[in-house]
């Protein structure tokens, strides 16, 4: 008698338990992490389903939904059994997920604290492999006036040119500025550089009467702030 083959398919699980079955029937907060990847890659391989392919890609970013958002289409090919269009949804419903986040706050139009800069920059520096440099522009009442990509850089920095920074502001008739940056290795300790790169900053803002309230270190679980820390 032939043997049994080890492994499964999806079509042949009950179907309470398929993926797409789960959802329809139980809704969308029934099914795992595991399950909803699987749904968006389709189908497995010969030797595992997509339930099986998406646990195994998810052990790998050990389970952190966030980690596997930074992930890229070559780092997702290199799955058995994931191809460009499998890793090009992935990639997207994940985006798609940030940016719903990102529309449940309100757009503000004023920064009055390094919490409101944060919240106001954090959309435009989250998940990023490498470091950008922004400028925020402010206005009377502290009103936004623009958002700026001043340079971007590698993992470990970026340079930002104070001609640049000062150009932009005077452009846009701005009376202050925040300077904002983040650390795409998640340490949120400002280095050597950093610090002196803001007080050459804070010193040529003075000498232009162009206010520099403060500069932000931005990672995906937070933020460092030069002004809260006094060290403008």
């Amino acid at each position: 008698m032939e043997d049994y083959p080890n492994k499964i398919s999806i079509k042949s699980w009950a179907e309470e338990d398929r993926p797409r079955e789960k959802l329809s029937g139980q809704g969308r907060r029934a099914l795992t992490d595991a399950e909803l990847i699987a749904i968006l890659i389709g189908s497995g391989s010969r030797d595992e389903s997509a339930v099986e392919l998406s646990k195994r890609i998810l052990h790998h970013y050990e389970n952190d939904l966030n980690k596997l958002g930074k992930a890229s289409i070559a780092e997702l090919c290199k799955f058995k059994g994931v191809g460009e269009a499998k890793a090009i949804s992935i990639i997207a419903a994940l985006e798609i997920g940030r940016r719903r986040g990102d529309t449940e706050i309100k757009v503000l139009d004023e920064v009055k604290s390094s919490r409101d800069g944060y919240n106001i920059m954090r959309r435009h520096l989250m998940d990023l492999n490498h470091e950008e440099f922004w400028i925020m522009l402010i206005g009377r009442s502290n009103k936004v006036l623009a958002k700026e990509l001043v340079s971007k850089g590698g993992l470990s920095g970026t340079v930002a040119d104070p001609k640049i920074i000062f150009h932009m502001a005077l452009q846009h008739q701005a009376s202050a500025l925040i300077m904002v940056h983040n650390h795409p290795s998640g340490n949120l300790k400002p280095s050597r550089e950093d610090l002196m790169l803001t007080k050459k900053i804070a010193d040529a803002g003075r000498m232009l009467d162009i206010n520099v309230l403060d500069h932000l270190i931005i990672t995906d679980s937070g933020y460092f702030s030069f002004g809260d820390e006094g060290l403008l």
